[in-house]
């Protein structure tokens, strides 16, 4: 009887003392990893698994937190819709870790705060009692109350000041409209990310986003190089007016934004200078 030509698999139990090595399809075996190099090369293969599986959880959180957050946007007046969570959650997952402000305390806070985990994300919100409760509830959260004009036509009025400029020091400012009573080290700060949902806008009497708006338009060009600012329910008549006058059209970014939230991209002092530099 002829032997057999061709390849050959050759198997070898896992307790065979006479294996040493790799089998190849082919039948020969190849050296594997030497006794001196094993643990080098069991470490990286366990980093390797630590990495993928510190990521797949990160990617299920991110998945459970945007469904936990748009269900609760459904059952809650209050509460942002989902495509509008959704599109703020695309922003903050591309920029995060990153330097994040948000004007206005809520149902998604949680959610902001886990989208940038390893960043560092301030809040700001017109109701001192309502921080200090969410201080108690979400341990370790970093919010701050601010004064707002009390009245919309008041903003409206002093809009119109020549102390109301683009680009200043928000600290020192005369300007009515600028949010001057912030921690001092807040105004160093180059925000990357600044979204806009409060103060509480929609019933006469509230103070309206004009206040945030223009703040957060003067911190994106006064600091940093590039600041992405979201404005949520930008379909009302004043955060309209407020983002076209203070953050302007033609930094919008329209594949991003929704019928209720506008996204400006805003270049920074600092983007001017690299660019004068670079030339």
């Amino acid at each position: 009887m002829k032997g057999m030509s061709g390849p050959k698999l050759l198997v070898v139990h896992p307790a065979s003392k006479g294996y040493n090595g790799v089998v190849s399809l082919s039948g020969a075996l190849s050296p594997g990893p030497s006794a001196a190099s094993m643990p080098l090369f069991l470490g990286s293969r366990r980093r390797c698994c630590a990495w993928l599986v510190a990521l797949l959880l990160a990617l299920l959180t991110c998945v459970s937190l945007l469904t936990y957050a748009a269900a609760a946007g459904a059952n809650a007046t209050a509460s942002m819709p989902e495509e509008d969570v959704r599109a703020i959650a695309s922003v903050l997952r591309r920029r995060a870790p990153c330097r994040l402000l948000v004007f206005g305390l809520g149902a998604e806070t949680p959610l902001w705060r886990a989208l940038n985990h390893g960043g560092r994300t301030v809040f700001l919100d017109e109701n001192p009692f309502y921080v200090a409760h969410m201080e108690g509830a979400l341990p370790g959260l970093e919010a701050y109350d601010v004064s707002y004009f009390p009245d919309l036509l008041d903003a409206a009025r002093a809009a119109q000041s020549a102390d109301c400029r683009p680009v200043q020091n928000l600290l020192f400012s005369d300007c009515r409209l600028a949010i001057n009573d912030l921690p001092n080290q807040l105004y160093d700060v180059s925000w990357d990310v600044i979204l806009v949902d409060g103060p509480s806008g929609f019933t006469e009497g509230s103070p309206g986003r004009m206040s945030a708006i223009f703040s957060a338009a003067v911190m994106a060009r006064t600091k940093g190089s590039e600041t992405e600012v979201l404005v949520h329910d930008y379909q009302r008549e004043v955060e309209i007016a407020c983002a076209r006058e203070f953050l302007c059209p033609e930094n919008r970014v329209e594949a991003t934004a929704t019928p209720s939230l506008g996204h400006f991209l805003v270049r920074g002092g600092a983007a001017g200078a690299t660019t004068k530099k670079a030339n």
